[in-house]
């Protein structure tokens, strides 16, 4: 099935950042919220990033009968055995805020030395043509880095603020949106879709 870059994307998440990001870097294609078609965000049911995305893309392809992209990305620490995971966003209890989420992190990881606090974040992109898509386009990224003891910066979502890049000596939270997403997690995995969107 072809896919032109004038067909219409579904995005299944609500999260501004993360719409914000996704439609700078898959600027060549239109990136419609599925807010605008009152889509209620799935139930993310699943154990892996992978799954969870898939359950998000086919429920907005289903209800807006069109291809669809979902995102499911979240920060695995080492220290703490892989979390929080999958529910990166709701670490510190449904409903909690990007501070909340936060601040429950560092409390965890309190008195962890530093060399310790590896860390990074990983993003599973999902491409559904259509609800029943048997193949979907999946695209991984990850981003190394440790957990710092406070935050710094004022940019970016999450856990950007506490999440220290080595390879540019600054949180996630310093950098300009720009860098950001040419060197992250999310950026590295949309840069994967969009490759594989040009070979269908």
């Amino acid at each position: 099935m072809s896919f032109s870059n004038q067909q219409q994307i579904v995005l299944a998440s609500g999260n501004k950042g993360k719409i914000k990001e996704i439609q700078a870097i898959l600027k060549d294609h239109p990136i419609i919220p599925q807010s605008q078609f009152k889509v209620e965000e799935a139930e993310e049911t699943g154990s892996t990033f992978v799954e969870n995305a898939i359950i998000k893309a086919r429920n907005a392809a289903l209800h807006c009968n069109s291809a669809a992209i979902a995102d499911d990305s979240g920060l695995v620490v080492d220290a703490l055995d892989g979390a929080p995971g999958v529910i990166s966003a709701r670490y510190a209890g449904v409903g909690a805020s990007d501070q909340d989420n936060l601040l429950k992190l560092l409390k965890d990881l309190e008195g962890v030395p530093a060399e310790q606090r590896t860390a990074r974040f990983v993003c599973v992109i999902v491409l559904m043509r259509h609800a029943n898509d048997p193949l979907p386009l999946i695209a991984q990224g990850t981003w190394e880095g440790t957990i710092l003891n406070q935050s710094i910066g004022e940019n970016g979502f999450g856990y950007d603020p506490i999440f220290w890049v080595p390879t540019h000596n600054k949180a996630s939270a310093e950098l300009s949106a720009e860098v950001k997403n040419s060197i992250s997690h999310r950026g590295q995995a949309l840069q994967i879709l969009t490759k594989l969107l040009q070979n269908i």
